[in-house]
């Protein structure tokens, strides 16, 4: 943080320790700089990364302000910014350098810079916007937002303009969670009309994604998931058919249901068991895309003649390889338009309540928590 500085009183949820509980705290966060937006943060949604981050999962350096489904109102801007100005409503997503070869063809998700931009506990140069009442520095830029705070910094590529007239307390998890399931099977896995298509799992992002295969024109979607609930809800959200795995065998469940496979799949547990029983399910030329998260380090193990004989692909999916500033705007619409009730999903707690949504997440109670923090 530089010393000259204007400072801001914010309120934030911090992680100190691996394992341990958020604890809401009192901070100040520096202006704007180049190319930067502060967002009063209305909203931001709380994600399976964020739990895995806190539990050291994934080696964000703590202590840490987390939160990356940020949504809110532009408050400043800093030099250079272009396309934005004070009072916009925006989403806030992931950070992307925007001009690596990944970035420039239009998949700012796979970012060369990407892991750094989004799970470096900082900025790229090592310097941090928030600090704690004494002046010593708490990690953020966590998904370049830092969004469980009561002001989050952005770069301009990564907070959205939307609609004034969208419910911004409710967007905030399109920057993320919907995103990568909604974009896994529009974007990356180009469900097409007629197909099958099976999610291995019925949480946020898998129900995301079933709701999106019934956008994508799917014919015959399979929702797969032990707690009964959540394949209730899937069957309202545009699921053809549902599987309980515990009940039964869910390879032979899929092809019977198929007639041979699906064509089309969704791996967002982050359990390597359930990848294998994906690649079994997929039928001649089937593909099946990857976008939970287990620890680094996870080995999946599974037959290698499953993919050989038949064709069959996987393919690893962030953030649904989507363009931010294409997609969620479409997100947006399609809710508006009510084919994506993707309200569905979720259940608000203030920002005080982040343990018990955690909880709650966890437990699979709520399946898309989102934190409330301003009017």
């Amino acid at each position: 943080m530089t010393a000259t500085a204007e400072l801001r009183d914010i309120t934030v949820a911090v992680v100190r320790e691996k394992e341990q509980p958020f604890t809401i705290e009192k901070a100040r966060i520096r202006g704007p700089q180049d190319d930067e937006v502060l967002v009063r943060v209305v909203a931001t949604g709380l994600c399976h990364t964020d739990l895995i981050v806190r539990d050291q999962y994934y080696p964000v350096p703590l202590p840490a302000v987390l939160g990356h489904e940020g949504a809110g109102i532009v408050e400043a801007l800093g030099p250079g910014v272009k396309d934005l100005k004070v009072g916009d409503h925006v989403v806030l997503t992931y950070g992307a350098c925007g001009h690596c070869n990944p970035c420039s063809g239009g998949h700012g998700a796979y970012c060369k810079d990407f892991f750094g931009l989004n799970f470096g506990g900082g900025a790229l140069d090592g310097s941090t916007a928030i600090q704690d009442p004494d002046g010593k520095p708490l990690h953020d830029h966590f998904f370049a937002q830092s969004s469980f705070a009561t002001y989050a910094l952005s770069r301009e590529n990564n907070a959205i303009k939307v609609p004034d007239d969208a419910p911004i307390e409710l967007l905030g998890p399109l920057g993320c969670g919907i995103q990568t399931g909604a974009g896994a099977v529009i974007n990356s896995l180009k469900v097409t009309a007629g197909s099958s298509f099976a999610s291995f799992g019925a949480g946020a992002v898998g129900l995301s994604a079933v709701m999106a295969a019934r956008v994508a024109g799917a014919t015959t979607i399979i929702a797969i998931d032990v707690v009964p609930s959540r394949l209730e809800l899937a069957k309202e959200l545009g699921a053809t058919h549902v599987i309980n795995s515990r009940e039964v065998d869910v390879v032979d469940a899929v092809r019977e249901i198929t007639g041979g496979g699906a064509n089309f799949a969704l791996e967002s547990t982050g359990r390597p068991d359930v990848l294998a029983q994906g690649i079994e399910a997929l039928g001649g030329l089937g593909v099946i895309g990857v976008v939970g998260a287990p620890k680094l380090g996870t080995k999946a193990e599974f037959d290698v003649n499953n993919l050989l004989l038949g064709g069959r692909s996987i393919r690893g999916i962030v953030e649904g390889d989507s363009v931010p500033k294409v997609f969620i705007p479409q997100l947006v619409q399609l809710y508006q338009l009510g084919r994506f009730p993707f309200d569905k999903l979720v259940k608000f707690y203030p920002l005080d309540q982040i343990n018990q949504a955690a909880e709650d997440s966890t437990r699979g109670v709520t399946l898309k928590p989102i934190l409330t923090i301003g009017g």
